[in-house]
């Protein structure tokens, strides 16, 4: 039977050197000569200060220019996770290098464990090509963009608020989307959930949003969870993201997101539709009030049915998704002024907009006493805590 990949990555392993994160960290590095192994997209959105980029694919071709098998020094290989760099580091020992490394858990290890990182100084041709009209605006510009490129948002929901949402984050240059959502395409999500067609019926929601967004920026590293966020899952998949985009269609999972965001200290974009009403806000745990401080308890299920039983104006999802992509985009790269503090409503029949201020409730349950993160549990339909 022919070896798997993973196979390969356990045979690899038991061949090479690695070194973790912390250990990495207590070498003077001028005396370690790190190679990056990954591929362009993923080294745009951040590298290990001093690495050298060459992709695994050319690193027989290329590692000669850079260090010899001689060297003394130790090569120390990394890709985002630690598998390619064990394949790679074979290949160098295969090579005749004596001294050779891979980083265990890769760049995602060296980034939880607190190492320093940066963006790579200038943005290749094709990127600047592709982000003209971003690169252009002072307030954004190539570091603006760069930022973009090393970020990391997880949508929940790929459905009405779910499909612009993504849509616009990804045409923008985010580097990587998580998509939550355990639902099918059906054809009567077509009216408002942009980011589906009749192609896709009865496929995965997280998978036709997939093959969308990659059409649209193959670049984009999309993850997806087809499956229903919880608090068994929820803090697993929330961890890396810089910022969550909340397009969940019921109170259950707003509550079970707020919960998520202020314990591990991760902002929302919070969007909800109506009708033919919207809103959006900002709960930034760190900065502001949360989910909770304005809307304690939800209201009663007979004064907020959902859009399969109120219905709602196909449009207003697009409108409501899109200001979240904008406001994800601000905080993402540090520009304007956000919503942290500040309900913005709509009303698509008048089309009116306000603005609605509010504070931190100092007698908040969820984010009054940082001291006392809210436990992660299971709402039923009444935000009645299951678990």
């Amino acid at each position: 039977m022919a070896a798997t990949y993973m196979d390969l990555i356990v045979e690899a392993r038991s061949r090479i050197q690695e070194i973790t994160a912390q250990q990495l960290a207590t070498h003077d590095p001028s005396q370690v000569l790190l190679i990056d192994v990954r591929e362009g997209p993923e080294w745009n959105q951040g590298k290990i200060p001093t690495a050298r980029h060459i992709p695994r694919g050319v690193l027989e071709g290329n590692i000669h220019q850079v260090v010899s098998p001689t060297a003394e020094n130790p090569v120390v290989l990394y890709c985002a996770s630690g598998m390619r760099s064990a394949l790679a580091a074979v290949t160098l020992q295969n090579m005749g290098y004596r001294s050779v490394y891979s980083l265990a858990g890769g760049f995602q290890a060296w980034k939880t464990q607190g190492g320093l990182w940066e963006l790579p100084q200038g943005l290749p041709d094709r990127l600047q090509e592709r982000y003209d009209r971003h690169i252009r605006l002072p307030e954004v510009g190539e570091a603006g963009q760069r930022k973009l490129l090393a970020s990391q948002v997880l949508i929940v929901g790929a459905g009405g608020l779910g499909s612009p949402a993504s849509l616009y984050l990804a045409a923008a240059g985010v580097g990587r989307l998580g998509l939550v959502d355990h639902d099918q395409v059906d054809v009567s999500n077509l009216q408002r959930q942009v980011i589906h067609s009749t192609r896709t019926i009865g496929n995965a929601k997280v998978e036709s949003a997939r093959d969308t967004i990659r059409a649209l920026n193959p670049d984009v590293t999309v993850t997806t969870y087809d499956l229903r966020l919880t608090a068994r899952n929820g803090p697993e998949i929330v961890e890396g993201y810089d910022l969550i985009v909340d397009g969940a269609d019921n109170f259950p999972t707003r509550y079970l997101v707020n919960d998520l965001s202020v314990r591990y200290g991760i902002p929302v974009v919070h969007g909800s539709v109506f009708r033919f009403e919207g809103q959006v806000s900002l709960f930034d745990p760190k900065n502001g009030p949360c989910y909770r401080c304005l809307f304690p308890e939800p209201p009663a299920p007979e004064l907020a049915p959902n859009c399969e039983e109120a219905g709602v104006l196909g449009v207003l999802p697009g409108i409501v998704g899109t200001l979240q992509a904008a406001e994800a985009i601000k905080w993402l790269v540090g520009i304007g002024e956000n919503l942290v503090g500040r309900l913005l409503t709509l009303d698509t029949l008048t089309q009116q907009f306000r603005t609605l201020r509010f504070g931190k409730n100092p007698a908040c349950p969820c984010c009054s006493d940082p001291s006392k993160p809210p436990p992660i549990v299971d709402y039923d339909e009444t935000c009645t805590a299951t678990g």
